[in-house]
């Protein structure tokens, strides 16, 4: 009985020493001060040939994938964002790696994967493979469907589902914290 406590004591400290880099990048032409509610976009069908991984987060119905949608959803909310799913002001798109390289190429959400005319930012909205433990948090204009911001996150993969469950939730945290809030 005292070694459930003492293992969910070792996984937040193994988690807490794991540290996030997060790097952002805004449209020049983005005006976010007029967002009020959002959608978290359902993962589009993976790109045919390309395998996936176990406990992969971007399997649509993996327990992984609902976590990572529940993490964004509450995250949004913290940021004081509502949920719309019929009518938001913007939507959702993510991109997660547990394993190899991440192409967000593979899903096709129904946006342009660079800000229209613009490839400013050090390669922030380049369409490029990134490196597992990456998780991209895409904000995108539903009525134009333009990406206006993108947040990127980098954390240690685990083999352990509660220490990666953890890792992807701090991730996605770290990343809307960047996100203006309401």
């Amino acid at each position: 009985m005292r070694i459930a406590p003492l293992l969910a004591v070792a996984t937040l400290l193994l988690t807490a020493c794991n540290p996030v880099s997060v790097t952002t990048t805004v449209a020049p032409d983005a005006s976010l001060a007029s967002f009020r509610t959002f959608k978290v976009l359902n993962v589009p069908p993976r790109r045919a040939g390309l395998a996936s991984v176990p406990n992969d987060p971007m399997l649509d119905n993996s327990i992984t994938n609902r976590a990572l949608r529940d993490h964004l959803t509450n995250a949004f909310i913290a940021r004081g964002y509502s949920v719309d799913q019929p009518n938001p002001d913007f939507t959702v798109a993510y991109y997660a790696s547990r394993r190899g390289e991440l192409d967000v190429t593979a899903w096709d959400y129904g946006y342009p994967g660079r800000w229209g005319g613009w490839r400013g930012g050090p390669g922030m909205v380049a369409v490029r493979p990134f490196t597992e433990g990456t998780v991209i948090v895409d904000v995108v204009n539903p009525k134009t469907h333009e990406l206006v911001w993108r947040g990127r996150g980098m954390s240690e993969v685990s083999d352990d589902p509660a220490l990666y469950a953890g890792n992807l939730d701090r991730a996605v945290r770290e990343i809307v914290k960047r996100f203006p809030a309401r």
